[in-house]
């Protein structure tokens, strides 16, 4: 059977266009259908029992309720599989949605590119060991003549507090922050006062599976250690306008480039704001 899905409606409404440009995000539930989320819940578990191709484990990071080594107890638990795209079609195959390149088009204008040198993964949150991500903006460590791009977020499964799924600070993406604002890893600093109004603006992100996430890339996100006894999956591309190049020789400019399947314009296109 076919994997491409097509849709009546493959783009947001005017609310959620809004929506993403008042808070720096936006939910699309169901755009991945039941047979989709299967196919690709399916090859990830297939890719996990490979253990093969380039991996990052949580020991390797040290966020908060990791291992403290890989010989520590749980030092093998995974993090995610990078390079997603290169792992199986079902992956470049999501990347080609209507549904999906429809909105992109909206938020980033006629031409997209989806960068593979950043996210183009499959995330995942273990039980017993995984860790605590702390508030950050993607574009940190991203570097692009603007700050202008935009990361998808489809769940595989479901995503609650519970099982360490996202909470996000609506309106973040608008603001600017002094670095006095961030620790040496370029986290929000949660101790003191300076950023406590701003966390306090915090809300989770409830996910079922096939829903997808749209978030800026300068949205604060975070998310704690997976409380459940089952693992949590997610798949994550990133993407750009086509005239918002990675700047030479930094790790943005490292690897190739997808430019998505060409559709027709929106009417209502709309950048997100940087």
């Amino acid at each position: 059977m076919s994997l491409l899905q097509t849709s009546e409606s493959d783009t947001f409404t005017a609310d959620e266009l809004a929506a993403f440009d008042r808070d720096g995000f936006v939910v699309a539930r169901g755009l991945g259908s039941e047979a989709f989320v299967a196919e690709m819940l399916s090859v990830t578990l297939e890719e996990l029992a490979r253990n093969d191709g380039p991996r990052e484990f949580e020991a390797e990071l040290q966020y908060p309720g990791a291992p403290s080594s890989m010989a520590a107890t749980g030092g093998d638990t995974l993090r995610r599989l990078k390079q997603a795209h290169a792992r199986h079609p079902v992956f470049t195959t999501w990347l080609s949605q209507p549904a999906l390149g429809g909105r992109l088009r909206q938020l980033l204008g006629p031409e997209v590119v989806c960068p593979l040198a950043h996210h183009n993964c499959v995330m995942t949150k273990q039980p017993r060991h995984s860790s605590d991500t702390g508030w950050h903006q993607d574009i940190r460590y991203w570097s692009f003549e603007r700050p202008e791009l935009v990361s998808t977020w489809l769940a595989l499964g479901p995503e609650t507090p519970e099982n360490g799924g996202l909470h996000v600070i609506p309106g973040s993406h608008r603001e600017t922050y002094s670095g006095t604002r961030f620790d040496e890893e370029l986290f929000l600093r949660e101790d003191g006062t300076e950023n406590r109004e701003l966390l306090n603006r915090a809300v989770p992100v409830t996910l079922a599976a096939g829903d997808v996430l749209f978030f800026h890339c300068r949205t604060f996100h975070a998310a704690t250690r997976n409380h459940s006894e089952q693992p949590k999956f997610s798949i994550v591309f990133t993407f750009r306008p086509a005239d918002n190049p990675p700047l030479p020789g930094t790790r943005s400019s490292a690897m190739p480039e997808i430019l998505l399947p060409s559709g027709e314009p929106s009417a209502s296109a709309n950048r997100p704001t940087a």
